[in-house]
């Protein structure tokens, strides 16, 4: 006998997307939807002028959540059609409004309409999971403002940042990512009812040439359906653009998630910052010590297939030809779920990880004390020069000493020693009570605390002040995978 455990399923249900995203996706929000866009546009109608009934309508409301899965894969394995499939089981379910159901819709009224009211609680679902890691950051930042850390270019030690700043650059691209979804959110329109081609013709029919009732119809409708305007032109499909805008956005977002989690990746690995580590956790089956950044990994993994699918978006518009070509069906079906989906998964995981950063600064000022010596040398070299040395020859000093302290730690792995060495080089006499002032890791940062204090407070808090409600209400996010 098989077994739910013989078939395929997505990695997205089973393991990472939240129940709230998969709903959307679902089969009983997509049928149930069409059922509501049914009775959206009987009510309309009705309104306009057409013979319609309100028992006609109360009966298609009271069947909205009762669909008959086996029946209509019944019907639709008969009709090789699935919108046809639903309004014949919707119909015996329903006999009085039977007459009424569809009445000149065409498939995409409930396809593609269906979709538009989905992306946009996808987005809605989407926006306060954004807004939440930045609040959990934005907390991070504040709090590690003014530590400093080396920075690295070319993933080569350099000047000296601090790990708020560096906090504040996630900040940054997550703000460009909070922007992007809500301008997708906010140009989001309905496709409404607009025919076989976009047209009308079907309900100028139905109302006897009266261009102004369906006009009226069709804004009736959007407004039903919770929008405020329609799309002004469309072909068969709402113009599938839309679809390239949005997953563009979610495509750009799992870059910055991925930016941002193999940062931690990297500093995991320098045993400076790492994510939460439960304590039953395994890190490797055959290494009991390692402690693997397993969730940004995710976060990673993730992330590159969110980046992936935006291309099929834009395919799939570039190929759609003239009033639409069907190629778009199957390949919506995937890249527009699992680019929602996956970007719940990555978001929920970096929430996780952001709820519970740990900063380890003994390691952290360990490293520093490995590479401030060279980065000191320039501030060496200008108090020689105020306590009356020459540059030039204070200049070859410092470069005699670093290549020989460089020696003592390329060459032989031990400390470096510059400082050691300054000290014991008589030149640097009139200095020497200077040197714990000049190799003060704070006097490298440059005014990186004060711009942490200034971007949290001009650019992240009037953001974060459109999510109030949500991030009043935000809990702690637990992995159970």
């Amino acid at each position: 006998m098989a077994t739910s455990y013989e078939g395929y399923k997505s990695p997205l249900s089973s393991r990472y997307a939240s129940k709230e995203m998969q709903f959307q996706f679902s089969e009983q929000n997509k049928f149930s939807t069409w059922r509501k866009l049914w009775i959206w546009l009987a009510e309309a109608e009705k309104q306009l002028g057409l013979e319609i009934t309100d028992a006609q309508i109360e009966e298609m409301k009271k069947n909205i959540e009762n669909i008959d899965f086996p029946a209509a894969a019944a019907e639709e394995r008969l009709t090789r059609h699935d919108v046809m499939a639903h309004v014949h089981v919707f119909a015996k379910q329903c006999p009085l409004a039977a007459p009424i159901i569809h009445l000149g819709a065409t498939s995409c009224y409930v396809g593609d309409n269906t979709d538009l009211i989905v992306l946009r609680n996808s987005l809605d679902l989407l926006l306060p999971r954004v807004a939440s890691v930045i609040f959990c950051l934005k907390n991070f930042a504040e709090s590690h403002k003014s530590l400093p850390t080396l920075g690295f270019t070319h993933l080569q030690p350099a000047q000296l940042t601090t790990v708020g700043k560096r906090a504040c650059l996630w900040i940054h691209d997550l703000l460009m990512d909070e922007r992007a979804l809500r301008r997708c959110r906010d140009d989001l329109r309905f496709r409404g009812v607009k025919g076989t081609t976009g047209t009308q013709a079907s309900f100028m029919q139905l109302f006897n040439g009266d261009g102004e009732k369906v006009r009226a119809l069709d804004f009736l409708v959007t407004k039903l359906a919770g929008f405020e305007k329609p799309y002004a032109v469309t072909g068969q499909t709402y113009s599938r653009k839309v679809d390239v805008e949005i997953l563009g956005a979610l495509s750009s977002l799992g870059t910055s998630i991925h930016k941002m989690c193999s940062d931690l990746r990297i500093l995991a690995s320098r045993k400076e910052v790492e994510e939460p580590f439960e304590s039953t956790q395994i890190g490797s089956s055959a290494m009991p010590y390692k402690r693997n950044p397993m969730r940004s990994e995710r976060c990673c993994a993730l992330a590159r297939h969110m980046i992936t699918v935006y291309s099929n978006a834009a395919n799939t518009h570039a190929t759609q030809w003239l009033e639409r070509t069907l190629d778009d069906s199957a390949n919506r079906r995937l890249s527009l779920s699992e680019s929602f989906l996956s970007a719940d998964a990555a978001l929920l995981t970096l929430l996780n990880i952001s709820q519970g950063l740990v900063v380890y600064p003994k390691v952290i000022e360990r490293h520093i004390a490995q590479e401030l010596p060279f980065m000191s040398t320039e501030n060496i070299i200008m108090a020689m020069v105020k306590a009356g040395g020459d540059r030039q020859i204070c200049h070859e000093k410092i470069r005699v000493l670093s290549h020989e302290a460089g020696a003592q730690v390329k060459q032989l792995g031990k400390d470096n020693d510059l400082v050691e060495r300054v000290r014991n080089d008589a030149y640097f006499a009139p200095i020497i009570d200077q040197l714990e002032t000049i190799l003060d890791a704070k006097t490298f940062t440059g005014r990186a605390s004060d711009q942490v204090t200034e971007f949290l407070a001009e650019e992240v808090e009037p953001v974060l002040s459109n999510y109030k409600e949500a991030l009043k209400n935000m809990e702690t996010v637990t992995l159970t995978i």
